[in-house]
């Protein structure tokens, strides 16, 4: 795949064009992951409300009736439950891995069986997550249906 850059000081909107044979599984990933690329969501930092890109977030976490979002180095409150965001968040990318946790998938680096049958998922910032064996064998589908 060649990928080319043209940049012009007169355009006011950037666009992407894919030029291809023929639009196959990965052509058609490729151009919803562009699209979704500066999805946000609405998070509180602290006392202000901010926007963060969903594309930056590790994993979301319900923790005594609050919802947080992690990325790489800070934690911020979600005014949103799992459910919700299960809702809206693209299915490939996130993933219910527990009663109270939904992973960034493209955030997993490394995965080992445990012996519970859980599956120890380590993120590329170093953190690990735990996928229940109560959703282990659908991840395993999703992850199986990627590689394709």
């Amino acid at each position: 795949m060649r990928v080319n850059v043209n940049c012009n000081p007169q355009i006011t909107e950037t666009t992407v064009d894919i030029t291809c044979r023929e639009q196959s599984k990965n052509i058609t990933r490729l151009k919803e992951y562009i699209e979704d690329f500066d999805s946000t969501i609405r998070v509180k930092d602290g006392t202000s409300l901010s926007s963060l890109k969903i594309i930056d977030v590790y994993y979301f976490e319900a923790v005594d009736n609050k919802t947080f979002a992690y990325t790489s180095d800070r934690a911020y409150e979600v005014d949103k439950r799992l459910y919700e965001l299960e809702a809206i968040l693209d299915k490939r990318y996130f993933f219910r891995c527990s009663k109270s946790l939904i992973v960034n998938v493209s955030k997993i680096e490394a995965l080992r069986p445990e012996l519970t049958r859980n599956i120890r998922a380590t993120l590329t910032n170093g953190e690990v997550v735990i996928i229940s064996r109560r959703f282990a064998s659908e991840f395993k589908k999703l992850i199986n249906s990627s590689e394709e």
